[in-house]
């Protein structure tokens, strides 16, 4: 983290956001927290704000691809990223996983928040409209871990939320295909991490 964190000390003056990305259970919650708590007045925006609600995934029939690209407004998001690097306060919506729902208006980024931490899966992502995001990082952290240990953490997660056998082997299905995509296919990032 000491080398992120120097990175970020480099970036210069003015309103910095970085992403920090990776697949599902690779440990961006996680680093993008510790990045946050370590740097004075920054701010976290996590992408899972976006998720579609499973009322229109549903209609779709995507309700058991939730989590993968096309489950998300991406044009949605890509505006929010734009505002964030235009500066002054913006408010963005969070995802509640107790409801299983993003909250439209939860959060806010400050007007004189000098750094924004994003994470997710997608944030290098070289589909469309994803791939526009690349330009706008001022800095891109990769998480680079192992699928074997992905469906470790992956299992563990799940479990621990209570999902029988059966449930926690369709998650690992789902989490692992968007592991895949995110590995396959994300644009090259300024650093890549392999120890979180």
């Amino acid at each position: 983290m000491k080398e992120i964190i120097e990175r970020i000390d480099g970036l210069g003056p003015g309103r910095r956001v970085i992403a920090i990305l990776g697949a599902p259970g690779s440990g961006k919650s996680t680093l993008a927290a510790r990045v946050v708590a370590a740097l004075d007045g920054a701010a976290l925006v996590p992408m899972d704000g976006f998720h579609l609600d499973d009322r229109l995934l549903s209609a779709d029939g995507l309700l058991q691809r939730k989590g993968a690209p096309e489950t998300f407004d991406a044009a949605g998001f890509l505006s929010l990223i734009g505002r964030l690097k235009a500066g002054g306060e913006v408010v963005h919506p969070v995802f509640d996983r107790s409801r299983e729902q993003a909250i439209a208006g939860a959060a806010r980024v400050r007007a004189d928040t000098r750094l924004v931490v994003v994470e997710g899966n997608y944030l290098l992502l070289d589909r469309a409209p994803w791939r526009d995001l690349a330009g706008l990082w001022d800095l891109s952290v990769m998480l680079d871990v192992p699928m074997a240990e992905l469906r470790r953490r992956l299992t563990a997660r799940w479990r621990g939320f209570g999902k029988s056998p059966g449930e926690v082997e369709a998650h690992l299905r789902n989490d692992l295909a968007n592991a895949e995509t995110v590995l396959r296919e994300s644009l090259g990032a300024d650093m890549r991490v392999t120890n979180i």
